[in-house]
């Protein structure tokens, strides 16, 4: 569990690390004007690890049920988070989300790094909800995984 903290801890401090960097200047000028897409990525690793360090707090603290077999899913998920935080940025630019119905001359991209961060936090809800965009959108049937979730609700 020590190692689990640690790799969360540091996770985050190397997300924060790039954004300090950014803000700074001291990225490559090729990353910065990247801004909107390296701050998603990185609003998604933050939600990621906000839920996983929640998943240890719950679960070695209040729950007093901490397996070691978890522990992968521990290393995995903030990775995850990461493409999420991509994709939630792409899906947006794309125009397939939508966060309100007009632009704001003067917006700013906070809208995109909030969805972002949710996205992160909650990769199934937002994976299910990419999925149903897909199906909608081009007729691509959900995967196996969310078609047995499904049968298991219903």
């Amino acid at each position: 569990m020590k190692k689990v903290i640690a790799f969360l801890l540091l996770f985050f401090g190397a997300l924060v690390g790039v954004v300090l960097a950014d803000l700074s200047g001291s990225l490559p000028d090729w990353l910065s004007a990247k801004q909107l897409w390296l701050f998603c990525v990185i609003a998604g690793g933050l939600g990621g690890c906000v839920y996983c360090m929640r998943g240890v707090y719950l679960n070695a603290c209040v729950r007093k049920q901490w397996d070691p077999d978890w522990e992968p899913w521990y290393y995995i998920r903030p990775f995850a988070s990461l493409i999420c935080g991509f994709v939630s940025c792409l899906f947006l630019k794309a125009g397939l989300l939508l966060l309100e119905a007009g632009q704001k001359a003067d917006a700013s991209h906070l809208e995109f790094y909030a969805f972002a961060f949710v996205a992160g936090l909650n990769v199934d809800q937002f994976i299910a909800k990419i999925e149903d965009i897909a199906f909608a959108t081009w007729g691509i049937e959900k995967s196996r995984a969310a078609q047995r979730e499904t049968k298991k609700e219903g």
